[in-house]
């Protein structure tokens, strides 16, 4: 079983299929019902873990849910384990946390349809995190100069790292990746918390927010996806240094630190992994062309700063987990190197 589908709704699909979703036996009910929570360490301001579900008989994938101060909801969080995990383990492993895209869940990254993520994490010392992120831009929401709730990087980056190190052995060196609206995440997250993450993969991420035509793009994509579209950055030019205090690009000055992989097309138009019955468009071929000049103008800035940096542009082909998959697989090993993880 799969879930295919990306619609919000899936958020609420249960454990139960982002088990089958994984790849992996899913326990009879009896044996994987959700389990206490009992004997686990909080995060700073109160945030902790409520419940949790292994997802196989090999106990080496389970999913956790969060009670978040920073969104005042309750949070999924999907885990995959080293070789060599015990919870009574006094070693942490390095750890790779990774951001999914827009109207997806914490799922997304161990779906048969979408990457091999649990097969090639086996292969090496590694941990890797999978939160939510819902629609929520990968930021603490501005609404309009107030703040306050939805904390997405709050979430993200105090809690769930917290809890995970605290409870489960994360280490401190770590690594952020993600596609889409993860990837811009993934490299927002590493400009504005400088050393934080050794590493940042984007594939297919807007990362030149303030380029012409992407403010209104990412505006019609909130309002899209029911969220009010100033309440996130503010507005446009009104409020221009909330959005250049989120923008990748402008965030780069920050990032000589941290070791960097950018990947995207530029045409949108069908390439050597689409389906030769692609429709000539769609909205992966409108969000590839889009985002592909905003990747290039983020390269282009990296290497006039000297910031480390690897960029695979590769022209034709969809806004699609093909590419990013591809993509995971050419930039793993580089990620392994810059977290210090070692071959299992």
């Amino acid at each position: 079983m799969s879930i295919e589908s990306r619609r919000r709704g899936a958020r609420r699909a249960g454990a139960v299929l982002g088990a089958a979703a994984l790849g992996v036996t899913v326990l009879p009910l009896g044996v994987a019902a959700p389990a206490e929570a009992a004997g686990f360490k909080k995060a700073d301001g109160g945030a902790y873990i409520k419940s949790y579900r292994w997802l196989n008989k090999g106990k080496t994938a389970f999913d956790f849910v969060v009670q978040s101060k920073a969104l005042g909801s309750a949070q999924h969080v999907r885990i995959l384990l080293p070789k060599g995990w015990k919870k009574n383990s006094r070693q942490s492993w390095p750890t790779v946390y990774a951001y999914h895209g827009g109207n997806d869940n914490w799922t997304s990254w161990t779906r048969k349809s979408s990457t091999d993520i649990e097969a090639v994490s086996r292969k090496w010392g590694v941990m890797v995190v999978m939160p939510e992120g819902a629609n929520g831009s990968y930021t603490n929401w501005y609404n309009y100069g107030k703040g306050g709730r939805p904390r997405w990087e709050d979430f993200h980056l105090r809690e769930v790292v917290q809890l995970v190190q605290r409870n489960f052995h994360a280490g401190g060196s770590r690594a952020a990746i993600g596609v889409s609206s993860g990837a811009q995440g993934a490299c927002t997250y590493a400009g504005r918390r400088p050393g934080f993450f050794k590493f940042a993969a984007c594939y297919s991420g807007i990362l030149n927010m303030t380029a012409p035509g992407i403010p209104a793009l990412l505006m019609y994509t909130n309002t899209g996806n029911g969220n009010d579209p100033y309440a996130i950055w503010g507005r446009p030019i009104l409020d221009d240094a909330v959005w250049r205090e989120h923008n990748p690009i402008d965030l780069l000055p920050r990032m000589r630190g941290t070791k960097l992989y950018v990947s995207s097309g530029t045409t949108g138009q069908r390439g050597p992994l689409d389906s030769p019955n692609t429709a000539p468009w769609d909205i992966g071929y409108l969000s590839e062309k889009a985002i592909g000049p905003t990747v290039k103008d983020y390269v282009a800035r990296a290497r006039q700063l000297h910031v480390p940096i690897t960029a695979h542009i590769y022209g034709n082909g969809r806004h699609s987990w093909p590419y990013w998959k591809r993509e995971m697989h050419t930039s793993w090993p580089l990620i392994m190197k810059a977290i210090g993880a070692r071959r299992a």
